[in-house]
């Protein structure tokens, strides 16, 4: 079994089209492989329909009262049936054969987990050269962040779970200690490098973009990654 689980705040608009491309690529892998797969919305505190749209979509939903990304997740995975969980942001579409390549990847028993490689559409120049460099800069750091990732619910419960007290990064953090427990294990993590996600691009296509440069500056991130309040218009128009 795997669960596919979606932290979801107010994102009626932009969950339907995420969890439909969720069905298909879990109705492909059920054909081909035999697999179960189960999708859990995890509504952190919505106001607007998420959780009638995730439910008339067929997904079981969650209700998580704090606001956290991290919290979120968690919860989730708490609820989640499968050995396999796959974390999904609630505005990505994901390719109809990601969750069968997931599947492969996870018959390595070896393999702890990983993520899956981005690619952003904005509409402008300047950004998407931007978000490409971080793209090439992640390859060799490496990093991999949560649009979406995966992992064997045994190494999701020996890490702890994603952090619950950070505002951004705490899916960094979370592969970080994926790669800590691999090297301690002799395991291994994986980049799924093809197909890719696609997040949506409508903060980057919104904002100014000293506001993007700034804002997904790493440095700035370690320095008010614990502060709610620097963040109050990253989650004004909610991506998580």
């Amino acid at each position: 079994m795997i669960s596919v689980i979606v932290p979801a705040h107010n994102e009626e608009a932009w969950l339907p089209a995420t969890l439909d491309s969720i069905r298909a690529a879990a109705d492909q892998v059920r054909a081909r492989s035999g697999v179960g797969v189960e999708t859990i919305v995890v509504d952190n505190d919505s106001t607007d329909a998420t959780a009638a749209i995730a439910l008339d979509r067929g997904a079981s939903v969650v209700h998580e009262p704090v606001r956290s990304i991290g919290r979120a997740r968690n919860t989730g995975a708490r609820r989640a049936s499968g050995e396999v969980l796959v974390f999904v942001d609630a505005d990505v579409h994901i390719p109809r054969d990601l969750i069968e390549v997931i599947h492969e990847t996870m018959g390595d028993p070896q393999c702890l987990g990983g993520g899956v490689d981005t690619e952003h559409h904005p509409r402008r120049l300047v950004v998407r050269l931007h978000l490409r460099a971080w793209r090439v800069l992640a390859s060799v750091i490496p990093l991999v962040q949560g649009a979406t990732q995966f992992c064997r619910r045994s190494a999701f419960d020996e890490v702890g779970g994603y952090p619950e007290d950070v505002w951004m990064g705490e899916d960094t953090d979370f592969y970080a200690e994926l790669r800590k427990l691999a090297r301690k294990t002799r395991g291994s993590v994986r980049v799924i490098r093809a197909p890719r996600v696609r997040p949506s691009s409508r903060r980057f296509d919104e904002w100014p973009v000293w506001k993007t440069l700034v804002w997904t500056n790493p440095l700035f991130i370690a320095l008010f990654r614990r502060w709610k309040a620097v963040w109050g218009g990253w989650y004004a128009r909610p991506v998580r």
